[in-house]
């Protein structure tokens, strides 16, 4: 993460930036003088308005700023920057620019990014295999088809006004909690699974 210092002085539209602030430009140290049109023009195009109407805040009434939007340098590549400053006084405390520093948070942000979709496709997941272990018990409760299943717990999520994935991940929490399985339905329950093999290979002989 890049973080760079800024001067501006309104009376001769005179900008000074420090060497980190160029890099994040694509400029070498030193090789460019900054002005409010090269700056400007490295505004992505869907920021350029805000950035200038805050320059223009600047100029007319020296404000304090704090802005978060994108740059794109020499090579193309877009950052994302937040960028803060505050008034520049002159020694009789006359408002004569602003100065202050860039953040380069590019980084920061792609990262939270990708843990955004990641932690969004977990959270896919969690939810498909909830309505899928819902179906299940309905389908084993009700006697009825995966399709009809999922309309049940849709039904429940429309009259209850609450998202299926959470009617099926409640409805798993009280079978679990508040259901007792009959000991004897285990029992045939465990013999149908230890011979489900026995069966399954009568139904395909040339496996």
């Amino acid at each position: 993460m890049l973080v760079g210092s800024f001067r501006f002085r309104v009376a001769d539209d005179a900008w000074e930036w420090s060497d980190a602030v160029a890099r994040m430009h694509g400029y070498a140290p030193g090789s460019v003088v900054p002005t409010t049109e090269l700056m400007l023009s490295h505004k992505h195009p869907d920021d350029k308005a805000h950035v200038a109407a805050i320059l223009d805040n600047v100029k007319a009434h020296g404000a304090p700023f704090s802005s978060r939007h994108r740059i794109i340098d020499t090579e193309g590549e877009t950052h994302r920057v937040v960028v803060v400053g505050d008034r520049l006084l002159d020694a009789d405390d006359n408002v004569i620019g602003t100065f202050g520093f860039y953040i380069d948070v590019t980084d920061a942000f792609e990262s939270d990014m990708q843990e955004s979709i990641d932690d969004a496709v977990a959270e896919i997941a969690s939810s498909r295999a909830a309505i899928e272990q819902a179906k299940g018990a309905l389908m084993l409760a009700y006697g009825i088809s995966a399709n009809r299943a999922f309309e049940v717990l849709t039904w429940r999520s429309q009259e209850s006004n609450v998202k299926v994935r959470d009617v099926a991940r409640q409805l798993l929490r009280d079978i679990s909690s508040m259901i007792a399985t009959p000991q004897g339905f285990r029992e045939d329950f465990n013999h149908i699974l230890l011979t489900t093999s026995t069966r399954a290979d009568a139904r395909h002989p040339n496996k």
